[in-house]
C-alpha cells in the first residue's frame, strides 16, 4: 500500500482539490483549500494582527482570570516545548492561581496582547457554541437503538502535502484506492446507501438527528443501557468531504429564516418532517469517525485539537491557519441570543469545520444539557485578542 500511496500522490492531489481538509489532531471536519495557488501578482500583506493594550480591551479589568488560569496551565502542557512560551510556562509553574493579582500581574508582565483582524480589514467576526452532548446508546444493536456510530474504516487514506508545499502545514488530503486510482471517500449520503461501514459500529444510539449533532459537535457521552456505563466517544477522523451547514440548507430551501437558524429549529424540523431526514443530513458530504474513550474523569471535557481537555466557558476553537493552537484569546461577545457583554480570557484549544476566517471562534459550553442550550442559541458578534509573549517574535503581518 505505501508504494502505491508514493507513486499515487501527484493524481491524488488533482482528485481531491474538492475534498481537501485542515486536519488537526483530534478535531471535526474542514473545508477544502487549493492545494498550490495559480501565480498571480504579489499581494500587500495583510495586517491580522495588531499589537494593542491591555486597557484597549472592553472587559479586561473585570475578567476573573483565576477561573482562566487551570485552562492556561493546561495549555503549557503543550506551549512549553516552544522556544518563545518555555519562559513564561515554566514561570506560570511558580505562580499562585489562586491569587486574582498574581495571576493578572503575571498576564501583563509576560504577553503582549494583539487585536486580531479579518483579510478584509473587519475586527469583528461570529461567535458561535459548541459542547459534550449525552447520548443513550448500547453494544449491540436491539429495540430503540439502530442508528450506529462508526469508527474509521480500514481503507481510509490520509496524504500529508506538508513536506512537499510547506504552506499547506495542517492540511491532509483523504480518500481511497480503487484499482490504479486514488478517489475520494464517499460523501454521507453514499456511506448510508451502502454497506461500507458494516463492522465498524462502535456502539448503537436511539436517535439520528442527535448522532448527527455528535458529529457536529466531535466527541460526546454515550449512556449505555446494557452495560450501565457512560463512555466517552471522542473524533478520530473525517471522510475528507467539507463540512456543510443544514441550517444553511434550510435557510436556502425557504424552511426558516437565518435568524431562526439554532440547533433547537433544526431538531424541532426533524421532528415535523420525518420523511425529509435523510434528504437534511445528506446535504453535509462530511462525516466524523469516532473512536471509544473512558470516562476517567466526568469533570474534565474532552480532548481538543491541542490534544488536552477543553475547560467549559474557557476554552474556544479557532481557525489555526490565523491562531496558533494554546495561546490566550481574550473574546468580546455577547451571551448567547443575548446583548449582555461576555468578555473573558480564553484559550485557543481546539479547531471545527465551520471555523474559518482570523476573527472566528466556536465557545466551549461544557457538557450537558444546559450547556447545549447555550451552544444552540450562541450566534453572536465579537472582536478577539490573542496574547503573545513578550520575548517572541509576534506575527505581526501575515500574507494570505
Amino acid at each position: 500500500m505505501s508504494v502505491i500511496r508514493t507513486s499515487l500522490l501527484a493524481s491524488a492531489i488533482a482528485v481531491f482539490i474538492a475534498a481537501c481538509t485542515t486536519v488537526p489532531p483530534a478535531p471535526p471536519a474542514k473545508p477544502p483549500v487549493a492545494p498550490v495557488p495559480p501565480e498571480k501578482p504579489a499581494e500587500a500583506p495583510k495586517e491580522l494582527f495588531r499589537a494593542a493594550t491591555f486597557a484597549a480591551m472592553p472587559g479586561w479589568g473585570r475578567d476573573n482570570l483565576r477561573e482562566a488560569w487551570p485552562a492556561f496551565v493546561t495549555s503549557c502542557e503543550v506551549l512549553v516545548r516552544k522556544s518563545d512560551w518555555k519562559e513564561p510556562c515554566q514561570v506560570a509553574a511558580g505562580v499562585d492561581g489562586a491569587s486574582e493579582t498574581a495571576v493578572r500581574t503575571f498576564f501583563e508582565s509576560f504577553f503582549t496582547p494583539y487585536q486580531v483582524f479579518n483579510q478584509d480589514g473587519s475586527d469583528t467576526g461570529l461567535v458561535t457554541g459548541y459542547y459534550e452532548p449525552l447520548l443513550r446508546g448500547a453494544r449491540k444493536r436491539g429495540g430503540a437503538f439502530q442508528i450506529p456510530l462508526h469508527r474509521a474504516p480500514d481503507d481510509l487514506l490520509t496524504i500529508d502535502l506538508s513536506s512537499v508545499y510547506p504552506e499547506l502545514k495542517n492540511m491532509r488530503l483523504r480518500g481511497r484506492v480503487v484499482g490504479n486510482k486514488v478517489v475520494p471517500y464517499p460523501t454521507r449520503g453514499e456511506m448510508m446507501q451502502s454497506n461500507a461501514l458494516v463492522g465498524k459500529e462502535i456502539v448503537w444510539v436511539d436517535d439520528a438527528v442527535e448522532a448527527f449533532f455528535l458529529q457536529v459537535q466531535g466527541s460526546g457521552r454515550v449512556q449505555l443501557a446494557d452495560t450501565k456505563e457512560t463512555i466517552r466517544i471522542a473524533y478520530a477522523d473525517q471522510n475528507g468531504h467539507p463540512y456543510k451547514s443544514i441550517g444553511r440548507y434550510l435557510v436556502d430551501k425557504g424552511e426558516m429564516t437565518l435568524d431562526q437558524a439554532s440547533a433547537q429549529s433544526i431538531k424541532a424540523w426533524f421532528a415535523s418532517n420525518p420523511a425529509r431526514q435523510q434528504e437534511l443530513l445528506s446535504a453535509n458530504p462530511s462525516y466524523v469517525f469516532f473512536r471509544e474513550e473512558k470516562l476517567a474523569d466526568p469533570k474534565k471535557g474532552p480532548k481538543g485539537a491541542l490534544g488536552v481537555p477543553l475547560t467549559p466557558q474557557r476554552s474556544i476553537a479557532v481557525d489555526p491557519q490565523f491562531i496558533p493552537l494554546g495561546v490566550p484569546v481574550f473574546l468580546a461577545t455577547t451571551q448567547p441570543g443575548k446583548e449582555i457583554p461576555l468578555q473573558r480570557l480564553m484559550m485557543a484549544q481546539d479547531t471545527g469545520g465551520a471555523i474559518r476566517n482570523p476573527v472566528r471562534a466556536d465557545f466551549f459550553w461544557g457538557f450537558g444539557g444546559d450547556a447545549g442550550e447555550k451552544a444552540g442559541k450562541m450566534k453572536q458578534r465579537g472582536q478577539m485578542w490573542v496574547l503573545l509573549p513578550k520575548l517572541g517574535a509576534p506575527p505581526v503581518l501575515i500574507s494570505r
